[in-house]
């Protein structure tokens, strides 16, 4: 069985869609749900459809190594970033080499860095007038959304389009892609 660690911030929709994804898969699990915020959403999404969930801090997750021993005990295939907002230390990524994923709501290498996330990067689209936009699904490495593009999906924007229509369609693309490029990376 290949197993997916998913490690996220917030509410936890794309936690949430990857988890059902893969539910009934014989070949693939969601093992374990990480979030750096106690009161994280994601967490009660992860605990109802049964799957270990745990918080930690910053001091556990980059100098404590508790994360990564963690990890390293769990010898996940795949370790998906959905709405994690931490920096993902250089150890981490040493010790999981393509395999830590994230998906990024813009066309990278446009509208990404520190920073840019959420509706940060819709404004910032909006602003600029831009007449399309996306998703990215790329791996992680040690600079903020540089890693290899695996995947790109685009929605055009209607001039009349505000940062939350965009931010609509965008969700949209995440549903649509994000488990299905999981499922192929995993194959």
């Amino acid at each position: 069985m290949k197993k997916i660690v998913i490690l996220a911030s917030g509410n936890g929709t794309n936690a949430q869609s990857i988890i059902d994804h893969f539910k009934d898969s014989e070949t693939v699990e969601v093992s374990l749900v990480l979030s750096n915020k106690p009161q994280a959403f994601v967490l009660e999404r992860a605990s109802k459809a049964g799957v270990p969930a745990l918080s930690f801090n910053r001091f556990a997750f980059a100098k404590a190594e508790q994360i990564q021993l963690l990890l390293n005990a769990e010898q996940p295939d795949l370790i998906v970033l959905a709405g994690f907002l931490w920096k993902i230390p250089s150890f981490l990524i040493q010790d999981h080499p393509n395999k830590i994923i994230n998906i990024h709501p813009a066309l990278l290498p446009n509208y990404g860095g520190k920073g840019m996330y959420g509706m940060n990067v819709h404004r910032a689209i909006i602003e600029n007038k831009e007449k399309e936009s996306g998703i990215t699904i790329h791996y992680v490495n040690e600079n903020y959304d540089e890693g290899a593009i695996i995947k790109q999906a685009t929605c055009a924007i209607s001039p009349t389009d505000t940062a939350e229509d965009l931010a609509a369609k965008i969700h949209l693309l995440e549903q649509e892609y994000f488990s299905k490029t999981i499922e192929e990376l995993l194959q």
